[in-house]
């Protein structure tokens, strides 16, 4: 098998504390890997930190989660601090590598990106092949892309995850779509048209340490759920599994009323399909929504 990290190295997790970041030590850990933390708030968790200050000497491969959530109204001072946590930190981290001898660097950075990068393409299947899309997440999105892409000028295999809408029992999101299906106040967003890339947080961190372990693999990698479904399916599939009602919906007007320019990620469609990962031979660990779902109830 062309493995390029099975001898157990070191990897450093920038975001280590966060969701996804917490996850993937986890199984670093479970797969006898080392793991080293860089983080601004470790919140007491074992293992070795460091500060970004501190550098990345003694690192086989990096994995950089950083990103403030969009989650929230995309004010001009918010996006400053989106575009700062996600290719300012990216800049840092290629910044710091250039500063190691090419035999001090490390072999691989696995960069965070999101399925934004394509746009709002309605029923069109997306594929790690597929172009940039227009908009401010899609533009976000190449310019976080294009940071990482100076480490391949060091020699350094880069790969980026497009990550879809991450699901775990922790997660904010979670917690609030659970509560709003449980009070029987569940139901689409919109048409309910737009596609909807969910993928359990354990695929996230699975299908990084895949494309760790492939050193054939470097570019784009979707990490979303094997299928993607519709909005309009996922408040179905949860309303069944949760055993309540999901015949209500919201406005398109609503949401842009209160959420302001961030409704227009909630109501864009992405339906995007993890082909690298699946060409590759990753075994998925929820393949299916409704799995997917009774593990997080």
């Amino acid at each position: 098998m062309d493995c390029g990290l099975c001898w157990r190295v070191k990897v450093g997790v920038v975001g280590a504390s966060g969701l996804v970041g917490g996850a993937l030590c986890s199984l670093l850990e479970k797969n006898g890997y080392q793991w080293v933390g860089f983080s601004r708030s470790p919140k007491g968790r074992s293992g070795e930190w460091r500060s970004m200050d501190e550098g990345f000497v003694g690192l086989d491969a990096v994995v950089n989660l950083a990103g403030e959530s969009i989650a929230t109204r995309w004010t001009e001072e918010n996006k400053r601090r989106f575009e700062e946590s996600r290719v300012g930190v990216t800049g840092e981290i290629v910044a710091e590598f250039r500063k190691l001898s090419e035999g001090e660097r490390p072999q691989v950075l696995v960069n965070a990106s999101a399925v934004g990068y394509y746009g709002d393409h309605g029923g069109d299947c997306l594929t790690e092949a597929s172009p940039n899309g227009s908009g401010y997440l899609a533009e976000l999105c190449e310019r976080w892309e294009a940071a990482a892409e100076k480490a391949e000028g060091l020699g350094i295999r880069v790969v980026y995850g497009r990550i879809g809408v991450v699901l775990a029992k922790e997660s904010e999101a979670w917690r609030r779509m659970k509560g709003v299906f449980s009070a029987g106040m569940g139901g689409r967003l919109g048409s309910g048209r737009q596609f909807w890339p969910v993928v359990h947080v354990e695929d996230v961190a699975g299908g990084i340490l895949h494309v760790l372990e492939h050193d054939f693999i470097h570019g784009p990698v979707n990490l979303v759920g094997r299928t993607t479904v519709s909005n309009a399916e996922y408040t179905a599939v949860l309303g069944s599994v949760l055993r309540r009602p999901s015949f209500l919906s919201v406005p398109a007007f609503v949401l842009n009323l209160v959420l302001g320019e961030f409704a227009g990620a909630l109501l864009a469609s992405y339906r995007v399909e993890a082909s690298v990962l699946q060409e590759s031979g990753y075994a998925f660990e929820y393949p299916e929504l409704e799995g997917l779902l009774m593990a997080l109830k």
